[in-house]
């Protein structure tokens, strides 16, 4: 099995259920007291946090590309980026090692378009929702028409990804708002909605939502764990 490496720590509530993915992939996939190969750097959150509130995404790239360097040396044989936000800066990340990135949205896009979904629905941090990068590549790799939350609802998203869930909070009032921003997206058209940034699915579960969940940190991590053990060789 090759080494899968991990950039975490945005935030770290998430990271730790990648771990916990990665690892029961593995074992579901390889048996007995098999667990994934992997490394992870945790950057501090708060410094990370600040830059995006001020927009400055230069620097960011700069300190997601030093963590995957120091991936690299460490022995990745892959490098992932535990958060969809920060996929914004994905091509200094890749620009800046040897070893294959898995972007986040690839396995997403892949499942959906598997499952026949042609309009989704997409759950995020506004950066996320409402900048290109994300839908961007879903449309122009995937074909994919996104759907986003209206603007009262998406801060609203937003709200409680960075006050609740990167806190480790989970709320049930929060919860009855995820549930509502989805049926409103489900009349819209959505045949599914993803949770796309990888908090998220420690408040939304299947059973929550009206619509067929495409969870990108489970979908994720069963890729980089696909591609460790050599029967996934889809990652550019």
């Amino acid at each position: 099995m090759k080494t899968i490496g991990v950039i975490g720590g945005m935030s770290w509530e998430s990271s730790a259920e990648y771990y916990r993915l990665l690892n029961r992939h593995a074992k579901a996939r390889l048996g007995g007291h098999h667990n994934a190969r992997n490394l992870m750097v945790t950057v501090d959150f708060a410094e990370v946090e600040a830059c995006q509130r001020a927009g400055d995404w230069d620097a960011l790239g700069v300190q997601m590309s030093n963590a995957a360097q120091q991936l690299e040396r460490g022995g990745a044989d892959l490098v992932i980026l535990a958060t969809n936000t920060m996929h914004r800066v994905h091509a200094a990340i890749e620009a800046a090692i040897s070893v294959p990135f898995l972007h986040i949205a690839d396995p997403t896009g892949s499942a959906l378009r598997a499952a026949g979904v042609e309009r989704v629905g997409l759950l995020g941090t506004r950066y996320t929702m409402e900048q290109d990068f994300y839908s961007g590549r879903l449309r122009d790799r995937y074909a994919l028409d996104t759907l986003t939350p209206n603007e009262a609802d998406r801060a609203n998203v937003h709200r409680i990804i960075y006050d609740e869930l990167c806190h480790g909070e989970i709320e049930a009032a929060s919860r009855d708002v995820y549930r509502r921003v989805i049926d409103d997206l489900a009349a819209r058209g959505a045949q599914a909605v993803i949770l796309g940034c990888t908090e998220i699915t420690l408040l939304i579960k299947p059973e929550h939502a009206s619509l067929p969940v495409f969870d990108t940190t489970a979908l994720h991590a069963q890729a980089a764990v696909e591609w460790a053990i050599g029967t996934d060789d889809t990652v550019r």
